[in-house]
């Protein structure tokens, strides 16, 4: 009985849900660019096109979610309820993103991506919306957060591993619709362990919450919430950048088979496992906001290494460079956005991580349309259109595109990151008061 209760609300069993769903999430992330674009000659442009219009969905359905969250109020807590509904939609519309019908024409592929995309992104918000609002209310305090968010990147890393290195090994041995059901069953198994181990506090769920008008308004006033959100959509966009471009990098940079991607991508992903408990030693030596502002520094400077690229080796070796400054920006944004999220409270007297998890995240999942501008653009200047014509210097698109575009936009994220400040004196004693009641859980 007494390890049932250590096992609830404890930051193992919650971090088994970022384990599901980051496994097809990340799958979806890394390849659907390429089974689409190059493995089924979906135009560069419509890919584009598709991603913009979901961007406008998303920025109505995001904030809404977090809104519809925190005003939730059932017997199962405000988050559980939306989570348990959204599962069984998430895994039918991740398994129809890569099962579209044979045999069609660039239209009617459009067609099957965009709705499929944008079904599957409505149902990964409902997902992401909810069990990120439920982080800030189970680990209070830097010291626990800093714990609970380095255990939570470990799980999170093992499934970055599974989602990039494994998924070409059985995309190419069962196929992408096969690989996509057996995630989809991966994710309902861990994703209902983590659920059924989640206690919400109930008095939350008794306060009277914000309406709909001063609910935004008190959001989207909060300056240190919108700089922070900023400059990590664009440190976000790096990350599917590269997880994105890596198959792509391996074929036209490093000149590789596609058999050994998983190798390269399993390069970047193990070191990070170690790497993210240096991280946490790192944050325990200085503030949060300092510690995210090094993590940035420190990924902007791994990625110039990919640049050098010239085999398998050298392509490995730079893996293991980006993979540090990974760890970094995995671990450290979870302490400065918990902490907004205090001072919210402490400003209106309301927990309301929903819709500070909703609205964050869509600016954070803009990020995904940076990227496909991204490519768009340097795929104009190389001339690379899809994997059926990719120009006349495919080797220069990819290196750009790994190297150089996230160069730049880890460095706009790093001067954003400036414009966050926040007082982390005089907390500590609050913290350690607070934390003697839940560190059983950790």
């Amino acid at each position: 009985m007494h390890r049932l209760r250590r096992w609830i609300n404890s930051p193992y069993s919650f971090s088994l849900g970022m384990f599901a769903m980051m496994v097809p999430s990340q799958a979806f992330s890394s390849f659907y660019s390429y089974f689409y674009v190059e493995k089924l000659g979906l135009g560069i442009g419509l890919a584009t096109l598709a991603r913009m219009i979901f961007l406008i969905w998303d920025a109505v359905n995001n904030p809404l979610m977090g809104y519809w969250s925190d005003r939730t109020r059932t017997r199962l807590g405000r988050r559980r309820p939306w989570v348990f509904g959204a599962m069984p939609v998430f895994m039918l519309t991740f398994i129809m993103v890569f099962s579209p019908p044979s045999g069609l024409a660039q239209g009617g592929l459009f067609a099957w991506f965009l709705i499929a995309l944008l079904l599957f992104e409505a149902a990964a918000t409902v997902l992401w919306v909810n069990y990120g609002a439920l982080f800030p209310e189970l680990f209070r305090g830097d010291r626990l957060r800093a714990k609970a968010s380095a255990i939570q990147q470990g799980y999170q890393v093992v499934a970055l591993l599974i989602g990039t290195a494994l998924t070409p090994i059985l995309f190419d041995a069962i196929g992408f619709s096969r690989m996509a059901v057996l995630y989809a069953f991966l994710f309902g198994i861990f994703m209902l362990l983590c659920m059924l181990a989640v206690r919400e506090n109930e008095t939350y769920a008794q306060q009277k919450p914000l309406k709909l008008v001063p609910a935004f308004r008190e959001t989207l006033n909060n300056r240190k919430f919108w700089m922070f959100h900023i400059s990590n959509s664009f440190a976000q966009t790096v990350n599917g950048l590269i997880s994105s471009m890596i198959p792509f990098y391996a074929k036209y940079v490093l000149g590789i088979p596609e058999a050994l991607v998983s190798v390269l991508l399993a390069s970047v992903f193990v070191s990070v496992i170690p790497l993210v408990f240096v991280w946490y030693w790192i944050i325990r030596t200085m503030d949060g906001v300092k510690a995210w502002r090094l993590s940035l520094a420190a990924y902007g400077l791994s990625v110039i290494p990919l640049w050098f690229g010239q085999d398998l080796t050298s392509g490995i070796l730079a893996g293991v460079m980006v993979g540090f400054g990974l760890a970094g920006f995995l671990v450290t944004p979870a302490i400065v956005s918990g902490r907004i999220i205090d001072e919210d409270e402490a400003r209106t007297g309301l927990r309301r991580e929903g819709i500070y998890t909703a609205v964050g995240g869509f600016i954070t999942r803009s990020s995904g349309l940076i990227s496909a501008i991204a490519f768009w653009i340097v795929g104009i200047i190389f001339g690379y259109e899809s994997g059926d014509n990719p120009g006349n210097n495919p080797e220069a698109t990819f290196r750009y595109l790994t190297s150089v575009v996230p160069l730049i936009l880890l460095g706009i994220a790093f001067l954003i990151s400036f414009m966050v400040k926040m007082d982390f004196k005089n907390t500590l004693k609050g913290e350690l008061e607070h934390g003697t009641k839940t560190d059983h859980q950790l």
